[in-house]
This record gives structure tokens, C-alpha cells and sequence, in this order.
């Protein structure tokens, strides 16, 4: 790594000072991790600095991830940003200026520990899919981690479109980023994942580096009213279409909150005490089994009163229409229940306040995502959101009974 292409003067003018100078540079090169250590954490990252002159050049040769650095104004220190690969080797080569202009070069090699026991995390947005806008990203580990904040610290973001959010630990194994308001439609997201050295709990190490791309696609929101039996659909943020429903009956009523599409099936199997049947049309909201889908058997209540075991009744056509256009991670709010949505049930993260979201971070800080990357900021430091329910975000407390 060339320090002068940061933006660093290159080697300063030799001294005009009449003077001899010493024949030997003054400038002093440490470098952390080095010394041959065959066990270093890999947590720390590589740190070098000098004493006595600046930085010129710091190049980092290893057969794992490649290692990139930030030089600090003065350059006189440099320092990685991310863990190091376990069990990886690496050749450190820096060179410096002192004053009078003569070259220090120094090379530090070292080996990182190989951990006795590992975790991994997978993620579950698949490589190039789409999502909905209110899809999370979802992380889940393989072992409890309890150095949550080393975890978050490893993780990086980018979207083609700016995203102000938040992670969120649901448990020590399962954690969630979530947008404050929803992800504007048409969005490209990568996400990087520097786990490969993180020490996620004591002697327990991150063993990979995990990386994703995907999309967020066109904003498709249902807003279903169990009182006034009818469902809106707001597609490309715009109210597009009203249809009669019917949901869950008394005892079997469907739960308020605002959920998130998970899947869908044509036809879906469902069986019950009293059924057992192929439903066309179905997409499933919650792990319990509530789904919207086609009920042409309930057509003649459907915007008047509520009959089902807790699904969302449509008519075929409009069943239909809503499986074609809906992806993973669309919302899906019900209103006007007597019963309340349970956590978990489906993805419900969105029946959180942004207060509690934030709540939920290790770090507590918010994440602003731009297609530089993303940055923890205080939260007090964001202005406020401009979302409005239901196409921006939804309501805050959409999760109790009514």
C-alpha cells in the first residue's frame, strides 16, 4: 500500500540546516503483531507506527483476506480496521522518512493462533435474490456469542440507496439488521461479515469471512383491517387496491402486528382439527401458519365478517394477484384483532419502536448505510425520520391487541 495515494505528502525535503547529519536515520518502526509470534490474537488487528519520522509505505502479504489500513494525520501510525484470519501467516513491510529525508525499512512476520474451538454464521438472504422492504438482514450463529459488541464491530454494509438502521440481538445466537423506517424499494445491498478472528466468546473464534449481495425490490405493503374486514394494498408506495377479507373467527383470531411475508406455496398442505386441505394461492406470514391466501369457500362473507381458523381469507383472483407480485420480507400488517401478535411468531421486528431496536444493540448505536459502506453514529446525531405509516414504516405499538 502506497500511504502517499491517501492523500499523505510524500518524503519531506531534506533539512537545510548547515550542519552534518548523523549517518544513521533517526526513525524508529514498530510493528504489532511481529517478532515471529506463531500465536497472535488476531482480534487486534496489525498496528504499526513510527517514531522519528512518517509512514511511506505499509504493505501486508498473507494467503488470507487482504488487509487494507488507515493512516492517521500525522502518518505516524497505521492500523488495520478488522480481525485478522486464525491460523493465517503475514509478512509486514513498512517503510518511513525521518527528518532529513533517509529511508527506514523494517519487516515484521507473524502467525495468528489457531483456536482450539470455532463459530460460523450464515445469513439468510440468498446471493442475488429479492426481497421485500421490510426484509432484515438475518444472521445466525452457530454457537452463543457473548462479546456482542466484537460482533457487531465486524459487520459492514452497503446500499445503492442511503439506510439509516440498527442491529438488533434476538437471543445470543440470532441477530437482525433492521432499517429505522422501511428500505427504499429498488435497493442493491452487499454485506461483509469480518468474522474470520473474532473472538464472538472466551477461546470461541469466528472462522470465516461472510459475504452477501441482494436486492431489495418493489415496495408491496397489505395493511388487513380483522374489523373492518377489508385488506389495502399499497404497491410503489401508492394505495393500489382495497380488497374484502376475512380473518380469524372468535378463538381463532387472527393476531395484530406488522409481519413480514416468509414464503409461499401453491397450494400450501394445511391441516387442522377439522381440516385438511391443498389452499391455492398462500403466503405464509407466520411460523404458527397464518397465511393470506385463497378461501373461495368463505367468497360470500368476505367484507363482512370473520370465519377463518386465523388466515387471511381472499377472494381466488385476489389470492392470486397478491402470490405473483409478493417476495420475502414484504409487510403485512393486521389491525383491529383483540388479540395481540406474539415476538417470534414470523419475523417480527418490525413490531418494534426504533428506541427499542436501538435497545437490542450491543453498541447501542445506529448504522447509516451509503454506497461508501456504513458507519455507527450516535443516535442523537440523526435527524428526525420523514417515514409516515403505512407505505414509510409502521405504526409504533402495531402489535397490541386492540
Amino acid at each position: 500500500m502506497f500511504l502517499a495515494a491517501c492523500g499523505q505528502s510524500a518524503a519531506p525535503s531534506a533539512s537545510s540546516s548547515p550542519s552534518p547529519s548523523p549517518s544513521t536515520p533517526t526513525a524508529h518502526i514498530s510493528i504489532k503483531p511481529g517478532g515471529g509470534s506463531e500465536s497472535a490474537k488476531p482480534q487486534k488487528g496489525i498496528t504499526v507506527q513510527v517514531r522519528g519520522g512518517t509512514l511511506v509505505t505499509v504493505s501486508v502479504k498473507t494467503s488470507g483476506d487482504a488487509v487494507k489500513g488507515t493512516l492517521n494525520s500525522s502518518a505516524t501510525s497505521w492500523h488495520s480496521p478488522w480481525a485478522l484470519n486464525t491460523d493465517t501467516r503475514y509478512t509486514v513491510k513498512v517503510t518511513a522518512l525521518d527528518a532529513a529525508g533517509r529511508t527506514v525499512t523494517k519487516t515484521g512476520r507473524f502467525r495468528t493462533l489457531k483456536p482450539a474451538t470455532t463459530f460460523s454464521a450464515q445469513i439468510f438472504q440468498g446471493q442475488g435474490l429479492t426481497y421485500g422492504v421490510g426484509m432484515p438482514v438475518i444472521l445466525q450463529f452457530s454457537k452463543p456469542i457473548t462479546d456482542k459488541k466484537a460482533v457487531e464491530q465486524s459487520l459492514h454494509l452497503w446500499a445503492s440507496k442511503r439506510v439509516v438502521g440498527a442491529w438488533y440481538w434476538d437471543g445470543s445466537s440470532t441477530l437482525y439488521f433492521r432499517p429505522r423506517a422501511y428500505w427504499p424499494q429498488h435497493t442493491k445491498v452487499r454485506f461483509v461479515g469480518h468474522l474470520d478472528g473474532v473472538e464472538g466468546a472466551p477461546g470461541v473464534y469466528g472462522d470465516h469471512t461472510l459475504k452477501q449481495d441482494f436486492d431489495i425490490g418493489q415496495s408491496l405493503i397489505a395493511v388487513a383491517s380483522a374489523s373492518a374486514h377489508h385488506v389495502r394494498i399499497y404497491k410503489d408506495r401508492r394505495l393500489w387496491a382495497t380488497w374484502p377479507i376475512s380473518t380469524g373467527r372468535p378463538g381463532k383470531d387472527t393476531p395484530n402486528g406488522t409481519y413480514l411475508t416468509i414464503e409461499k406455496q401453491n397450494p400450501a398442505h394445511m391441516v387442522g382439527p377439522d381440516y385438511d386441505i391443498q389452499v391455492p394461492w398462500s403466503v405464509r406470514f407466520t411460523w404458527s401458519g397464518n397465511y393470506m391466501h385463497d378461501a373461495s369457500w368463505s367468497v360470500g362473507v368476505q367484507g363482512y365478517a370473520n370465519v377463518s381458523h386465523g388466515c387471511v381469507n381472499l377472494s381466488p383472483e385476489h389470492a392470486q394477484t397478491y402470490y405473483e407480485l409478493a417476495v420475502p420480507g414484504d409487510p403485512v400488517t393486521v389491525s383491529g384483532s383483540p388479540v395481540a401478535g406474539k415476538w417470534d411468531d414470523g419475523w417480527t421486528v418490525w413490531f418494534l419502536s426504533w428506541s427499542e431496536l436501538l435497545h437490542g444493540s450491543a453498541l447501542h448505536k445506529a448504522v447509516k448505510v451509503s454506497p461508501k459502506g456504513s458507519t455507527f453514529v450516535a443516535p442523537s446525531s440523526l435527524p428526525q425520520s420523514k417515514a409516515k405509516a403505512p407505505v414509510g414504516k409502521p405504526k409504533i405499538g402495531n402489535a397490541q391487541a386492540s
